[in-house]
């Protein structure tokens, strides 16, 4: 919802900074350190009691994913493949840290009462967050390369429509459940929700355009 408000108060705070990074510092190196970093806090999140090591690592995941491509635009080697490394590892992360939290907090349960039978997490909240995560990739991904293929700009925008929950928000949610595990099933109903919402916005811009187009065609 703010990303695109955002963009420009980020570039100007991190574009100064990557000016003073040295020759060997690559974006690149930074896309597998955030990745690198990202995937440690998965890992603590889910197999650790530690509630500081999880958040400092993600919040580093998060600071060095600020960089890469501001470095590589800045130094003029931008491409398209950093791009697509760059979100993949996004992706991997963020689908699997709600899951990683999730198991660390089931762990954490059944441990503090362990003679309570029956105390275990609501996994069907984080079920349906993942599922609500696949359904609106799927709409952005179709609507690119239906873009791509009918080389329709109007299209293409469809995919950078502002939704209720976007990167900006995403982050927030994902921070408040390292900070507040024991509320992840609701962070999670609520986060579906937003993301469902968001969904749905995007699926009536992409249902008008494609009308829109098949008009056209018949004319």
């Amino acid at each position: 919802m703010f990303d695109i408000a955002l963009r420009r108060l980020k570039d100007n705070l991190v574009d100064p900074i990557c000016r003073i990074f040295p020759p060997w510092v690559t974006p690149h190196l930074l896309t597998l350190g955030a990745f690198v970093f990202g995937l440690s806090s998965c890992y603590l999140a889910a197999f650790t009691v530690s509630r500081s090591w999880p958040l400092l690592f993600w919040l580093l995941n998060r600071t060095l994913d600020s960089f890469d491509g501001a470095l590589a635009r800045q130094r003029g080697i931008a491409t398209e493949l950093g791009g697509f490394l760059d979100l993949l590892g996004d992706f991997i992360v963020y689908s699997l840290l709600p899951v990683s939290i999730a198991c660390g907090q089931d762990l954490h349960m059944q441990t503090q009462f362990p003679n309570i039978e029956g105390v275990r997490l609501d996994w069907r909240a984080v079920a349906i967050l993942e599922a609500s995560f696949h359904i609106n990739n799927f709409v952005l991904f179709y609507i690119a390369a239906v873009a791509v293929k009918q080389d329709r700009k109007e299209l293409t925008s469809i995919t950078m429509l502002p939704a209720l929950i976007e990167g900006f928000e995403s982050g927030l949610i994902f921070t408040a459940m390292l900070i507040w595990r024991r509320y992840i099933v609701q962070l999670c109903w609520a986060m579906s929700a937003a993301v469902a919402f968001g969904t749905l916005q995007r699926v009536f811009f992409v249902v008008t355009a494609l009308k829109r187009l098949e008009r056209t065609k018949k004319v």
